[in-house]
Order: C-alpha cells, then sequence, then structure tokens
C-alpha cells in the first residue's frame, strides 16, 4: 500500500529520496518526480561511484555531467522508467567506456611520453584501496563498486554495467579476490548480494 506523506496541504505520495514511516522510497512506483528533485537526490552517489570506478575525481564529474544531461534529454521517458536510478547510472557507465575506448586509441596514435619522477611519487603516495581496485580490470571495480561500495544488488548491478546477473556476481567475486591478493588481506566483504 502506497503511504502518503503529510504537507500543509494534505496528503501527497512520497518522493523519491523521502522518509517515510515504513522506510526511504527507493522506486517512484509510477508517480512523477522532477528532473531536479532525482538530480538532488542522486548526484552524490553517483560522483562517489564514478570517482572509485574511473579513479580520477575531474574524470567523475565530467562523466556525471554528461549523463545527467543524456537523463535530462529524455527525462519524460526515463521519469517513467521503473528504475530512472538504473538508468542513470547504466548511462554513465556506457559513457565512461565511451570515454575510455576513445582515449586508448587516441593514446595508440601518439608517442608515449616518459613518467617524470613526480609522477612516479604522486603514483605511489596513492591510498591502498585506490591501489588495490586500480590492480582490477574495469569491469571488475566497477562490479565491486557497485555491490560492495554502493550497495547494488546483483540485479542492479548487472543493469546498470548491461551484463547478466550472473556475471555481475563472478566479476564481484573476481574483483574482491583481486582486491584481497593487491592489498595482502582477507578482510574484503563477502558475496554479492542477490
Amino acid at each position: 500500500m502506497l503511504r502518503m506523506a503529510e504537507t500543509d496541504g494534505g496528503s501527497r505520495p512520497p518522493a523519491v529520496g523521502e522518509r517515510t514511516d515504513d522506510g526511504i522510497v527507493d522506486e517512484p512506483l509510477g508517480l512523477s518526480i522532477s528532473f531536479e528533485d532525482f538530480f538532488e537526490i542522486e548526484h552524490g552517489r553517483l560522483f562517489g561511484a564514478l570517482a572509485l570506478v574511473t579513479g580520477d575525481r575531474q574524470e567523475a564529474e565530467d562523466v556525471m555531467q554528461e549523463a545527467f544531461l543524456r537523463v535530462w534529454e529524455r527525462w519524460h521517458l526515463v521519469q517513467s522508467l521503473a528504475s530512472p536510478t538504473g538508468y542513470l547510472y547504466r548511462t554513465a557507465m556506457n559513457l565512461f567506456r565511451m570515454r575510455r575506448r576513445r582515449a586508448l586509441t587516441a593514446s595508440r596514435r601518439m608517442v608515449r611520453p616518459f613518467l617524470r619522477s613526480d609522477d612516479v611519487e604522486a603514483a605511489e603516495a596513492r591510498s591502498d584501496l585506490d591501489r588495490g581496485l586500480a590492480a582490477l580490470s574495469t569491469r571488475q571495480r566497477t562490479a565491486v563498486v557497485l555491490t560492495e561500495l554502493l550497495d547494488f544488488s546483483s540485479n542492479e548491478a548487472a543493469s546498470a554495467m548491461g551484463v547478466s546477473p550472473a556475471n555481475a556476481r563472478k566479476l564481484a567475486q573476481q574483483g574482491r579476490d583481486g582486491l584481497r591478493k593487491a592489498l595482502g588481506s582477507t578482510d574484503v566483504t563477502g558475496d554479492a548480494r542477490e
């Protein structure tokens, strides 16, 4: 049963992200939400996920902005989806993969410069988690970030990544194993959730 939120003028359905007596409303349940409200609710989580996936805050910001722009352009369709958030994350991950492919193609055409000593020092100064995530493949890193750090279920992570739930679980497990190996630790969270 849909709970109504109290307002000065009476009752209204709860907005996405709004706390009700039963908890926080995660899905719009067929109710319309403004793009501005959707942005306010989702931009922080998306930025955090992208910063971990990309390993670069500026690239994460760029991908996040482009993903929100694409969702905004199609908002009249996206707001009626069962999971606008899933659509947003999938758009962002597709944009990241597309940017990465373009960068790899461009780098093949250029002469690769030698690393400067301060670049090496900066790379050595990174945190253990950054180092561990960087040791993973992009798909494994994405699966770990979505399932472990953002608490997505295997089905939600699979939807955002454009893979099957079984593949998302497999990538997350491989990512956790890779983190254990890179960090020399056994204190990485267990299996991905269903």
